[in-house]
């Protein structure tokens, strides 16, 4: 299932390695980092953008089935789309929440990634806390017991929302969970971003405890407010031209 792709040129004509971007849950590339700053703070530091709309978000309007709603298959495909605008080479990558949960696999799935930037990302999986039948029934109308399960059900049945994609991407990833053990993950050169009124993020220091080359960075706002911080692109560009 191809990926719905948006390819920036740099602002000049370099050799610099392009920076693909990975939005976060229920959200997509454009409301993320094309509308808030961040392609043109890219441009304007010499790099290419590969902007990709996660499967079941944005503009990618075929549904999503069991199959290729897990983590590995989500991978893949996100490769796939990165090889439609960078078939050869490093890249680096920028993600943000769901985007960093996935983009923390790239590195063994690929030996092109570079360098990595990594902003929300939770240490804790929470879709394998959201049973599906009462998801189901929470998106029909009936008050769940699990907040969290309500909480899902609101963002993913929003104005403009694939549901039903999205309710089998939280299936699909549950079943290959984020679950990584101390002292794995990345082995690449990699910053990770949290904002300091974060929830989300607590906890984020011993999850990168003992990664070699990894470093942690606090700016202002909460979970969606430290992703449009200007702190947040400048850190990250400085981390990605080393």
């Amino acid at each position: 299932m191809p990926l719905n792709t948006r390819y920036l040129p740099a602002a000049s004509v370099n050799g610099k390695t392009p920076v693909v971007l990975l939005h976060g849950f229920a959200s997509n590339a454009g409301e993320d980092f094309l509308a808030t700053g961040w392609s043109e703070a890219l441009s304007a530091a010499g790099r290419s953008v590969i902007a990709i709309d996660l499967p079941g978000h944005g503009e990618n309007n075929a549904p999503l089935s069991p199959d290729n709603a897990t983590t590995s298959e989500v991978v893949r495909t996100i490769l796939d789309a990165i090889e439609t605008h960078a078939p050869e080479g490093e890249f680096d990558v920028v993600g943000y929440s769901l985007g960093s949960r996935l983009a923390w696999e790239l590195p063994e799935a690929s030996p092109r990634v570079r360098r990595m930037v990594l902003g929300g990302l939770s240490p804790f999986e929470p879709f394998t806390a959201v049973d599906p039948a009462e998801l189901q029934a929470a998106l029909a109308g009936q008050d769940p017991a699990n907040p969290l399960v309500g909480m899902m059900a609101g963002m993913i049945s929003a104005p403009g929302q694939d549901t039903t994609s999205l309710a089998t991407l939280i299936s699909g990833l549950a079943s290959e969970p984020f679950a990584p053990s101390k002292g794995t993950g990345p082995q690449i050169p990699t910053l990770f971003v949290a904002g300091r009124e974060d929830d989300m993020t607590q906890g984020l220091e011993s999850l990168i405890e003992g990664l070699p080359h990894a470093q942690l960075s606090t700016v202002p706002g909460d979970h969606r407010g430290a992703l449009d911080s200007p702190e947040f692109r400048s850190a990250a560009i400085e981390f990605l031209a080393g």
